[in-house]
């Protein structure tokens, strides 16, 4: 990674966190979980745990809230492959801000994956409704208070908003943000800076307090963002969107989660033979050998399996601690502590699958999807 630059669209391994918060300004969320439990809402396990670790103006939208204003969260998935485990983290966080009032927008990117992944219009839908959707709702994201929509489908006011954009950001300013840019970037960034700034339009509900949870790695579209709303008083008016930030979860090897690396990580429609394969034969932060892991200990931080326990697996931050003290101190082995997490895996996947066929029936009665 660039000592300035993030790439959104890019493979990328984010190793400082920390550095994030001084080079970019992004503010540690452990500062505002006082607020969070002032406005009646407890810390969920990602804020506990340090796996959501920053944030920008996230206070001013709990603020608002505390004040009886309307609040929603928007974020967007590009249908481009299976859903997997490193979705659901983001998915998790729409539950738990639905949950405690927010209203849920969800942008689906088949603008974007036709123009930047080559995805067909036709496999966008059908990925994007039977992949993402489906798993939304089966994970518990209730569609009665979410609004699913497609770019390709969105109204005159949302794509008005796109042309005016493009004439308050410089090529010059956008290539210090995202490098190298083609075209479809181009037209993808300002269309991700619609999609979070129009539901502050009155046609889409008039939401001016909005708050997009991401990947630290998909930070230049909310610092491009909060430049537009600026720029663009006078002419319509448009609130600075708040953001908050994940680490990103490591992938079965190590590297980036990919769906278009299988192995990498967990689909949640994967058969459990696969799944079980995959987690054993999953990167761990374990020693050359047994014995030289009961001495020396292992290494919880670079292990995948871990990981897997923190942000998915293990809901109870005692147990998940325990886990992480045992392997420290040599007390576990990689095999016993795969097993255990294989156990809790197995009964997700289970309960999920079951979930998923009447979800996918829900999904499709959810959105209009785009013809042409």
């Amino acid at each position: 990674m660039a000592a300035d630059r993030l790439d959104p669209w890019g493979a990328v391994e984010i190793k400082d966190y920390d550095r994030l918060l001084h080079t970019f300004g992004i503010r540690p969320f452990s500062d505002i979980l006082p607020l969070l439990r002032r406005v009646g809402m407890e810390p969920s396990i990602l804020m506990r745990r340090g796996i959501i670790f920053g944030h920008r103006d996230f206070d001013k939208i709990l603020e608002a809230k505390a004040r009886g204003e309307p609040v929603a969260v928007l974020t967007g998935f590009m249908p481009s492959g299976k859903f997997h485990f490193g979705h659901k983290l983001t998915v998790d966080q729409l539950i738990y801000l639905q949950r405690n009032g927010f209203k849920v927008f969800i942008a689906i990117a088949d603008a974007e994956a036709f123009a930047v992944r080559r995805i067909g219009r036709d496999e966008a839908v059908k990925i994007a409704v039977e992949e993402y959707i489906a798993n939304m709702i089966a994970l518990g994201l209730d569609p009665k208070d979410t609004e699913f929509y497609f770019q390709t489908n969105r109204g005159t006011p949302y794509y008005r908003l796109i042309q005016l954009f493009s004439g308050k950001v410089t090529a010059a300013e956008m290539e210090a943000i995202y490098g190298g840019l083609t075209p479809a970037k181009i037209m993808a960034s300002l269309t991700q800076a619609a999609d979070i700034l129009h539901v502050q339009l009155e046609e889409y509900g008039g939401y001016r307090y909005v708050v997009v949870p991401v990947g630290a790695d998909q930070d230049p579209h909310l610092r491009l963002t909060r430049d537009l709303a600026d720029r663009m008083t006078g002419v319509v008016e448009l609130e600075r969107p708040a953001s908050t930030y994940h680490k990103l979860q490591p992938g079965l090897d190590g590297k980036k989660m990919s769906s278009s690396r299988p192995d990498s990580t967990i689909f949640l429609t994967d058969p459990p033979e696969t799944a079980r394969r995959k987690l054993f034969r999953a990167l761990t932060g374990g020693r050359a050998t047994a014995e030289e892991q009961r001495r020396l200990g292992g290494i919880p931080e670079i292990c995948s399996v871990y990981h897997m326990d923190l942000y998915h697996l293990m809901p109870d931050d005692d147990e998940v601690k325990h886990i992480y003290t045992s392997c420290r101190l040599g007390k576990i082995l990689c095999g016993e502590c795969k097993q255990i997490a294989w156990e809790k895996l197995e009964r997700f996947l289970a309960d999920h699958q079951r979930k998923l066929e009447k979800a996918k029936d829900i999904a499709w009665k959810l959105v209009d999807p785009p013809k042409f």
